[in-house]
């Protein structure tokens, strides 16, 4: 993790235990950050975190205020528009993965159009399973250019693909279109996540691209309705 991502995750916490109280004013920066022992740099990011997962709201000349909707959030739900993964979102220490299919192999025209690859170029196909502190949580179903991202192993899979991409090939995202819709249970869920026939499961379907506009990925990461849910959060500013 980040700095400022254990720091957001300590104020979380704080939050989450009542030491910080709804309608209260967080510490000032200053304070975050002679607590933490970081820059204001560092205290801004986590805030800026917080703020985009629903848990403050930052106002200019007043300060941080803890927001009251606490009934409504979830430690394990994501941003809708989140780029971390979910080693970055739920630390490190508590997320395992379980790499169930990774082959290479030539797209069809529909995956052709998703990732826009003529069919000659192969893809990655790769099945996780993410598990938090050990208990099956998400399974993804990920497809990605070999030719853009050269190197991928079973070892990386094992960790972190999104801190490859960063920091072993320094890609950049540039942004993602996101469906979210309810499915039906498909054989990985019934094995993978326990669900059963009726269960019904939540599935977010995207393509990322980079910074330069190359399409890096599509994938459909898939859940438990009730382990997991996608937030946003908007203003009138």
């Amino acid at each position: 993790m980040k700095k400022y991502q254990l720091v957001a995750d300590t104020i979380k916490n704080r939050i989450f235990d009542g030491t910080y109280p709804a309608q209260s004013f967080l510490p000032s920066q200053d304070q975050l950050a002679t607590e933490f022992n970081v820059s204001k740099i560092t205290i801004k990011s986590a805030l800026d975190l917080l703020a985009r997962q629903g848990f403050v709201y930052k106002e200019s000349g007043l300060g941080t205020l803890v927001l009251s909707n606490l009934s409504l959030v979830n430690k394990r739900d994501a941003p809708v528009d989140s780029f971390m993964g979910l080693s970055s979102e739920q630390g490190d220490e508590h997320v395992t993965s379980k790499v169930i299919k990774f082959a290479v192999e030539f797209p069809d025209k529909d995956l052709c159009t998703k990732l826009n690859l003529e069919q000659n170029n192969p893809v990655y196909e790769i099945i996780r399973l993410r598990l938090i502190d050990n208990e099956p949580f998400i399974i993804e179903h990920t497809y990605m250019p070999v030719k853009d991202v050269p190197g991928l192993s079973k070892q990386v899979l094992e960790g972190s693909v999104y801190g490859y991409l960063h920091q072993k090939l320094h890609i950049k995202f540039g942004g993602a279109y996101r469906k979210i819709k309810a499915a039906v249970p498909d054989e990985y869920d019934i094995k993978y996540l326990g669900a059963t026939k009726e269960t019904p499961i939540l599935e977010i379907e995207q393509i990322v691209w980079t910074n330069s506009g190359t399409n890096i990925e599509y994938s459909r990461a898939r859940n438990l309705y009730d382990k997991r849910a996608y937030s946003t959060v908007e203003g009138t500013r």
